[in-house]
């Protein structure tokens, strides 16, 4: 799975996204509701790099 990168097509509206392999969004997230999700969120696996929203985070 490709790395979320983070966009800012308007000010103030950051988003997690996902590209295929062509460059296409594949998956689009806020950033706040995003990082909300993530905190509430217990996973048994940690996340690699790049890939918060998959697994626990460190720390």
């Amino acid at each position: 799975m490709s790395k979320r990168e983070l966009i800012e097509p308007t000010p103030g509206d950051k988003r997690y996204v996902r590209r295929d392999d062509k460059g296409h969004f594949t998956e689009a997230a806020d950033v706040g509701k995003s990082s909300a999700a993530d905190q509430r969120r217990h996973s048994e696996h940690d996340a690699g790099p790049g890939q918060g929203d998959k697994g626990d985070r460190q720390g």
